[in-house]
């Protein structure tokens, strides 16, 4: 039972991989360059020459002054064109053709003459937004908390490398001490990244994350059969290290969304604390989930633990090769 259990949650995690590139929002950046007069930037997800079928659709009474010129550009569909709104663009709607059919957000950036600006997210339940004629700081930080819990709930690596250092750690303090540690260390890698003080490219480093996933699932196999390494001595040192890892992950995800150039340490900071909000909701959710099993399989904890970590292992390998492959 415990096998088919096994392969069963193996097969669902490796297809998800395949649909991850859909998950990366769209991007529309409007900055007002002259009265009644905008200068727009759209950028669509795309995969190879297949970009999403996403438009950008501007309030009635705007029309464009200039062609919109485009192009590929790394992992996105990129166009630039100026268009007139008479009146301006306060308290008028802005929607998104095509959101309602994915599972795709798009994060949407208004700059006008006063220097003012509104940053806002649109879901697929919800394609369209209203230009606030007075954005304020609060809009910024709400939708990069809401943009860094979506992104670590949707970041199935980074849960399964949470997930198996719950496995691998038994003590409760040291489990504190070993999420901390991570917590410390990617939110290092995720400010070094997203302010452009370290830059490392994104294709090595999201192997490179797969790769510290199968070094842990097989810390969990070593320590069940008894064995004491440096990884279970000193587990926070090696969350710490592969923290960095992770926080360069995040930190290419953010750089992906961008960030408004006035309010960088606002959206870095409130970006970082939903990731942390995130991750400790499904920490949470997990030790609740161990407790459980502990209670119904009380002489199984051994086994159980050992096909668990066959499970991330194996999952992990295949990222592993698949990003490889990938480059």
């Amino acid at each position: 039972m415990i096998r088919l259990v096994i392969f069963t949650i193996i097969s669902l995690l490796l297809a998800l991989p395949a649909a991850a590139h859909e998950l990366r929002p769209a991007y529309l950046e409007i900055n007002e360059v002259a009265a009644e007069r905008y200068a727009i930037t759209w950028k669509v997800p795309a995969r190879g020459e297949m970009k999403m079928a996403l438009y950008a659709k501007m309030p009635d009474g705007c029309r464009p002054v200039t062609e919109p010129a485009g192009g590929y550009v790394e992992a996105a569909y990129v166009t630039r064109w100026q268009s007139i709104c008479e009146g301006g663009l306060a308290g008028r709607t802005i929607s998104i053709d095509g959101l309602s059919s994915t599972y795709t957000d798009a994060l949407v950036r208004i700059t006008n003459l006063a220097g003012t600006h509104q940053t806002s997210r649109i879901s697929p339940d919800f394609p369209d937004m209203v230009v606030a004629a007075a954005p304020t700081a609060i809009d910024t930080a709400r939708t990069y908390f809401l943009l860094g819990m979506e992104h670590i709930m949707l970041g199935f690596d980074h849960l399964l490398f949470v997930f198996a250092l719950l496995l691998l750690i038994r003590r409760p303090r040291a489990l504190l001490l070993t999420i901390t540690s991570f917590t410390i260390a990617h939110s290092i890698t995720l400010a070094f990244a997203t302010m452009g003080i370290a830059a490392v490219p994104q294709p090595p480093i999201e192997a490179l994350i797969a790769l510290s996933i199968m070094f842990v699932a097989s810390e969990i196999i070593r320590s069940n059969r008894g064995r004491q390494d440096l990884s279970s001595r000193y587990p926070w040192l090696i969350s710490f290290i592969f923290g960095l890892l992770h926080g360069f992950g995040f930190g290419g995800a953010l750089r992906d969304i961008g960030l408004p150039q006035t309010d960088v340490p606002l959206a870095l900071l409130t970006f970082n604390l939903g990731v942390e909000a995130g991750q400790l909701i499904f920490v949470g959710l997990a030790l609740a989930a161990l407790a459980c099993i502990r209670l119904l399989m009380v002489h199984d904890l051994s086994r159980l633990r050992f096909w668990l970590a066959y499970l991330i292992g194996t999952v992990s390998a295949f990222w592993f090769v698949q990003r490889v492959v990938g480059f």
